[in-house]
């Protein structure tokens, strides 16, 4: 079956229910070009055991199927940035940091403070540069939960969180965000891919503010994190 993921057509046979119940709103019926094309065999699978012995054929799907798709994003001018990303007022914030620092604990404290806020993707968002701007895509890898909505959304800001007792916001070098975007990404074995998501990084902490957040799960979070990043989209259309 095709879907359209980020737009780019993908032609996947979807087996199990994890990433079954998350792509659903992705199928497309439309006539352009398929971008990629996997189908699973038994012996893929017996192979993939191999290396993942604890493993279900569930999560084997989910992960080899999304890896697949990130890989070839990076053709497409985009990347996967490990975040939860919500949106508010039309511009999508991502917060990006290790696996248990309080990436969804602290979108879910956006979405108590921001009447019309929502997630659109709590794990695995697309970033897509073009033309008219730089893009935040929802997608159906979006972790254990389902949280993820089929839409695309101009950026607002990156963020890499840190927890602290006390919130604060700072804008970091150029640097120390290009490292940072790096270290929460698929990182490409071939060369070329490799090349391509490192250029993409660097067009992308050029275009758009990354920052620093030191945070609690207080509601007041949220409001230093959305003062500390409108600005720059205050003039935007």
């Amino acid at each position: 079956m095709k879907y359209k993921i980020a737009d780019i057509i993908v032609d996947f046979d979807v087996l199990h229910p994890h990433l079954g119940n998350q792509i659903k709103d992705y199928v497309y019926d439309g006539n352009e070009k398929t971008n990629l094309h996997v189908r699973f065999t038994d012996q893929f699978y017996e192979d993939l055991r191999k290396y993942y012995p604890n493993l279900s054929d569930d999560t084997l799907e989910y992960m080899y199927l999304g890896g697949e798709f990130y890989s070839t994003l990076v053709y497409f001018n985009g990347m996967m940035l490990h975040s939860s990303c919500v949106v508010y007022n039309n511009r999508a914030y991502l917060f990006s940091a290790p696996s248990g620092t309080g990436k969804s604990t602290h979108t879910q404290l956006w979405l108590k403070r921001f009447p019309g806020s929502y997630i659109l993707n709590d794990d695995k968002p697309a970033i897509r540069l073009s033309k008219n701007g730089i893009f935040v895509y929802g997608t159906p890898f979006s972790g254990k939960t389902n949280l993820q909505q089929n839409k695309r959304v101009p950026i607002g800001g990156i963020c890499v969180l840190e927890r602290a007792e006390t919130n604060s916001i700072t804008r970091v070098s150029t640097e120390d965000a290009i490292f940072a975007l790096l270290n929460q990404t698929i990182r490409p074995y071939k060369e070329d891919e490799l090349d391509k998501i490192m250029n993409t990084i660097d067009i992308l902490v050029r275009e758009v503010p990354v920052y620093r957040l030191k945070c609690n799960m207080e509601t007041e979070a949220a409001e230093v994190a959305y003062n500390g990043m409108k600005g720059n989209t205050d003039n935007e259309n």
